[in-house]
């Protein structure tokens, strides 16, 4: 006797168990078409394998600009141009192949829009300014900036932040420090902006000469300005131009270009301050140039003498020391 006929079931009718298991289970290829045969799987497929071809695609056209445009800021610029196209094509596919559940997944993300805006307004101010950045024209890769507090050139801009290369802090002069800073976008809307290479990619510096009184300061006034204007006018022809495209752009004074010395003098020296116009990445090399030469001339000028605020003893006048006769001596 079964179990079946103790309970009342003919023994005969009864399946047992693990026959109808295998009799409901489908085989591993009937699994497999009726996975690939559900629609949100099938499109979640089609999706990854154009995404595949779609990154396939722009790494190839990105190894062919490499090679192909010599200029770095160009290839640059292709590279960020052919990315952004390449997240630009990933939406439209991601729309393309979800159809109606696209508008479905808008209203959900327009009913959290608020919680998300607030849970990530740093990311969303961030990303607001690269927008400014790219249109409003701040800055761009190569310039140099001070930006949130921090002063470097511009070595790439994402979306969320933007890359230094650091200058300053321990070390002397406008020479990188070596590390890379990088700073969110949201800072443009901040703080100011600083941009040392802008639509005038000139600086005007100025180097300050002190000399003694009862040196020929007429003659060492001329040759500061000999000496500043051989080293620097290449770049005084270079940057009229580009000047006077400012003037007609900006209400600005038209400043002057041509190198000039001022003559100021207090109660230790007489200080010559020569003042010119010199490229942002170039200010450095040009007063070490211009410090040695003035060095040079100076010495070979006997009635010119350099004045400094350490004090120089000449001679040591004689005195006469007699001491007093003492009474009992």
């Amino acid at each position: 006797m079964c179990l079946a006929e103790i309970r009342g079931y003919d023994c005969d009718s009864v399946i047992p168990f693990s026959k109808r298991q295998s009799e409901t289970m489908a085989s591993p290829q009937e699994q497999i078409l009726a996975w690939m045969s559900d629609p949100v799987i099938s499109r979640i497929a089609l999706f990854v394998v154009l995404a595949i071809a779609l990154i396939t695609a722009i790494r190839i056209i990105q190894g062919v600009a490499v090679r192909a445009v010599s200029d770095s800021g160009s290839r640059y610029r292709i590279r960020k141009l052919v990315g952004f196209g390449g997240y630009v094509g990933a939406a439209l596919i991601l729309a393309a192949v979800l159809g109606q559940q696209f508008a479905q997944l808008t209203v959900i993300v327009g009913v959290a829009g608020a919680g998300i805006a607030f849970a990530l307004q740093e990311v969303i101010s961030s990303a607001a300014g690269w927008i400014a950045i790219l249109f409003g024209r701040f800055y761009k890769v190569g310039d140099r900036v001070k930006l949130g507090g921090i002063k470097g050139d511009v070595i790439d801009i994402g979306v969320l932040r933007t890359t230094l290369m650091e200058l300053g802090d321990w070390v002397s002069g406008d020479n990188y420090n070596g590390r890379i800073v990088r700073v969110a976008n949201s800072f443009v809307f901040k703080e100011p902006v600083f941009n040392y290479s802008g639509d005038f990619p000139f600086l005007w510096d100025e180097i300050a000469v002190p000399i003694r009184f009862g040196s020929d300061w007429k003659a060492a006034k001329a040759i500061v300005l000999e000496v500043v204007t051989e080293e620097v006018k290449d770049f005084t022809d270079a940057s009229r131009e580009q000047w006077k495209e400012v003037v007609s752009k900006y209400f600005i004074e038209n400043a002057r270009i041509d190198p000039f010395v001022t003559l100021k003098f207090d109660d230790n020296w007489i200080t010559l301050t020569a003042r010119y116009l010199v490229p942002y990445k170039f200010r450095r090399g040009t007063v070490d140039n211009i410090s040695e030469t003035l060095l040079e001339r100076f010495s070979e000028t006997p009635s010119i003498q350099l004045a400094s605020a350490t004090f120089e003893v000449t001679a040591m006048p004689e005195v006469a020391l007699r001491m007093a006769d003492k009474p009992g001596a």
